[in-house]
């Protein structure tokens, strides 16, 4: 709070949330296409978004992959099996 004026100063930057991140990026693919038919888009973005989203859960986890399914909402065999998809295990 400023005391000369008594007012809150918001210091917080806004982000974009995941959903306006994806948008955003997959907006930017189909401007970069020039005119070419995308292909295989819903494959290309799962294995996108998966490798990440499986590194990050893992270190948030400190690669407790028991913890991390839970996370994920996957059962643990899943889990490893992804991680094993992506050189991870």
């Amino acid at each position: 709070m400023n005391k000369q004026t008594n007012t809150v100063i918001d210091t917080t930057v806004s982000r974009p949330t995941l959903r306006e991140s994806v948008s955003y990026a997959l907006n930017q693919y189909f401007e970069n296409l020039e005119g070419q038919e995308p292909q295989e888009i819903y494959d290309m973005v799962m294995h996108e978004v998966e490798e990440p989203m499986l590194k990050a859960v893992m270190e948030f986890t400190r690669n407790n992959q028991s913890r991390a399914a839970t996370i994920m909402g996957l059962n643990r065999g899943t889990l490893r099996k992804k991680l094993k998809q992506f050189d991870m295990l």
